[in-house]
């Protein structure tokens, strides 16, 4: 009857509806040929190999040829997967790819990677939330298949971010590199590799993080208007350590654990001296925290997955062990999750 309240569970037991599990088992990832030291800044800003790493522990990071593209990163990370785990990827009905750097802002950047993978069935959304793009995109594959609605998600982190800065800026130009991350998270009755998420936003600091679009200012400030990368630094830099430090210990009590029952860390690798700093204040051994950066520099929604990537193939992260992860980015905006990494252990190049 209209009006008449009923529980959940006989609402599923009416429509036969069980929760699934979601299950993460493989991932890829694939960065650009061209290999980029710090040595190459030296030649036209007032910066040096020894300044950059001193500051920010980045040794090198990979930029894109002129005619690649995100989608493009996107597609040879799918390909690693299938190469690497064996995967069919013909199934896959639903694709999500977080990045900044969209080829296009219409056709999105998941509709370029299902015609490049030729995907026929599958639903296609671009996530724009930056550097937490990665575990947004994670919580929203466990949404949809918890619902039961699909079984099997590509999740992708791929930003080409040497499109978007400006190199003429040594304080930001330096930080970024390009890359792309990718998992499948697929349904698994009874399983539940994925725990609780939890994010949020504080969207009054957006100014801190933007690329400009149609509008040329932010809550009524005017704003660079060049469609390059801007950031304020040190704002940035101290919203970072302070949501990192305070919402880690959230992600992980909201699963029901402790920071003991964590094998392995994985923030978003944006500087190693603030991961050092936010570790060390969180009282967790660095040889528990996995990053990125150093070797690809920040790589904005990549710099997750291809740090999970590094510590599946170092041996950091094992099969079994359970993971925390945590994004942190433009908006300002932050998502993490805790998960059963279901991967095998596998050692490889990455």
């Amino acid at each position: 009857m209209p009006g008449v309240w009923a529980p959940a569970s006989q609402i599923r037991e009416a429509y036969n509806f069980r929760v699934m599990g979601a299950v993460i088992n493989s991932i890829g990832v694939y960065c650009p040929e061209r290999v980029i030291y710090n040595s190459y800044f030296e030649k036209y800003l007032d910066t040096s190999d020894s300044w950059i790493k001193e500051r920010t522990g980045i040794e090198k990071r990979h930029f894109t040829a002129d005619d690649e593209f995100t989608s493009d990163l996107c597609i040879r990370a799918a390909r690693n997967l299938q190469e690497r785990y064996g995967k069919d990827l013909e199934d896959v009905d639903f694709i999500i790819v977080a990045t900044m750097t969209p080829d296009h802002t219409v056709p999105n950047t998941a509709s370029k990677v299902q015609a490049g993978l030729g995907i026929r069935n599958a639903g296609a959304v671009d996530i724009c939330t930056a550097c937490s793009g990665f575990c947004y995109g994670l919580i929203m594959a466990k949404g949809l298949i918890s619902s039961g609605t699909h079984k099997k998600i590509l999740v992708f982190g791929a930003d080409t971010m040497s499109k978007v800065v400006d190199f003429s800026d040594r304080n930001t130009c330096i930080l970024f590199g390009d890359g792309a991350g990718v998992v499948l998270v697929e349904n698994s009755p009874g399983d539940n590799g994925l725990l609780e998420p939890v994010s949020g936003t504080e969207g009054d600091k957006g100014r801190e993080i933007y690329v400009t679009g149609n509008r040329a200012e932010i809550d009524g400030e005017a704003v660079e208007a060049d469609g390059k990368f801007h950031q304020n630094g040190k704002a940035v830099y101290k919203w970072a350590l302070g949501t990192m430090t305070r919402v880690l210990p959230q992600v992980v009590r909201a699963s029901g654990l402790e920071m003991s029952d964590i094998s392995c860390f994985l923030p978003h690798s944006a500087n190693y001296r603030m991961l050092e700093a936010a570790v060390r204040m969180l009282g967790i051994p660095m040889e528990r925290c996995a990053e990125s950066v150093t070797k690809y520099a920040n790589t904005s929604a990549a710099s997750v997955p291809l740090a999970w990537n590094e510590a599946v193939v170092s041996g950091k992260a094992r099969y079994g062990d359970m993971l925390a992860l945590l994004g942190f980015g433009g908006g300002l905006t932050y998502a993490g999750i805790c998960l059963r990494n279901d991967i095998p252990d596998q050692e490889c190049g990455s």
